[in-house]
Parts: structure tokens; sequence; C-alpha cells
């Protein structure tokens, strides 16, 4: 039996794609795709052996152009679950037509709370004690898709936006290396705005 191929999108450092390369366990990362030609985690892929793409938005006449691109980029490799890790882009509708319910992302913060691209700095402004990370499939809103899991970690009263960050960072990546070898091995179920891993 052939395993799950799970496809990641990246944009930057690509951190959290390692994280997945190295613990790849009952499933294979078919594919890194990416909408920056610098970003590092093509490299990564590169030095794993995994195939890559660019789809960079500068290539194509608009917004919605780029988004057809993207899904035809992502169909080459047939996945069958798609990981946005690190990528700083909210997902068009052709995407979320076709893979709905199959597209998995990471956010600095115990959402709902602190959604969007400061999560971290939010959390810190608010005073709150506790803050973590939440793993969710994506819909069309920001960060407002149903939670699958969650890793919470305490605020210190010392910590900086970059020192909780770098705490955050190392249980995001334990979460999401947990939640993909489960939803690939074990399979899922949403259920309204709850989501079941079967094992």
């Amino acid at each position: 039996m052939t395993p799950p191929r799970v496809a990641v999108i990246v944009s930057g450092s690509g951190t959290l794609l390692q994280a997945l390369l190295d613990n790849a366990q009952g499933y294979t990362i078919s594919s890194v795709l990416s909408d920056r030609a610098d970003a590092l985690g093509l490299e990564r892929a590169r030095a794993a052996g995994v195939p890559t793409a660019v789809v960079q938005l500068k290539d194509f006449p608009d917004r919605a152009a780029w988004d057809r691109g993207l899904l035809r980029a992502v169909e080459a490799f047939s996945p069958d679950l798609i990981v946005l890790a690190g990528f700083m882009r909210i997902l068009g509708e052709p995407l979320l037509a076709a893979y709905g319910g199959r597209i998995v992302n990471t956010h600095p913060a115990l959402l709902p709370a602190f959604p969007g691209a400061h999560g971290v700095r939010d959390a810190l402004a608010h005073g709150v004690k506790v803050t973590g990370c939440s793993v969710i499939l994506i819909d069309a809103g920001v960060d407002s898709g149903p939670i699958i899991a969650q890793r919470a970690t305490e605020v210190l009263d010392d910590d900086t936006e970059e020192t909780l960050h770098e705490r955050i960072k190392v249980i995001e990546r334990e979460l999401l290396v947990d939640v993909v070898e489960r939803m690939t091995t074990g399979g899922w179920q949403v259920d309204g705005r709850r989501v079941l891993l079967r094992r």
C-alpha cells in the first residue's frame, strides 16, 4: 500500500518542514512548494531529495491567476494532505474548493484567541499567562478553521516577543509532526467545529 502523500507549502526558512522531513512516519513528503524562489525551505526539500515547485505572484497577471496556478502546481503532485508550514499568504478559493478539509496550518497562539500575523505579540500585549500553538484545518477566513489540536506554554514575566515565539516554535514543531502522523495513519472526522483524530 502506498503511503499517503503530503504536500508542504512554505514561504520562509522551513523549520516546520524540517521537523516533518526528520520525523515522517506512515506518510511521504511528496512535494514542497513555495511562493518565493529564495525560500530556505526549498533548499531543505532539495537536500532531502523532495521535488519542489515555485509559484511566485509576480509571474502571474493577477492574484486570481496565481491562485489557479498554485492549484495546478499542487495537483501535479497528487497529495492526500496539504500542510502550510510558515506559508504567509491566505489561500484562494481554487485550492480551498479542491482540497477543503485536507489543508492543515499552524498558528502561534491558542485560537480562537489572537488570530492573524501577530499572534505572539498580541498575546503578550494582552498580558495572558498562558499561550501556545494551534493546528487547524484551513477555511476561507484568517486562522478561523476548525481546531485539530493545541498545546500550551506558560508566558514568563521576562518574556519578549522573540523569547516567547522561540518557545512556541518548539512545541509547534512537535505538535505538527504528531498531528500529521495521526491524520495520515488514522484519518480524521470533522463534526461541525470539532475535528476528531481517529488514532
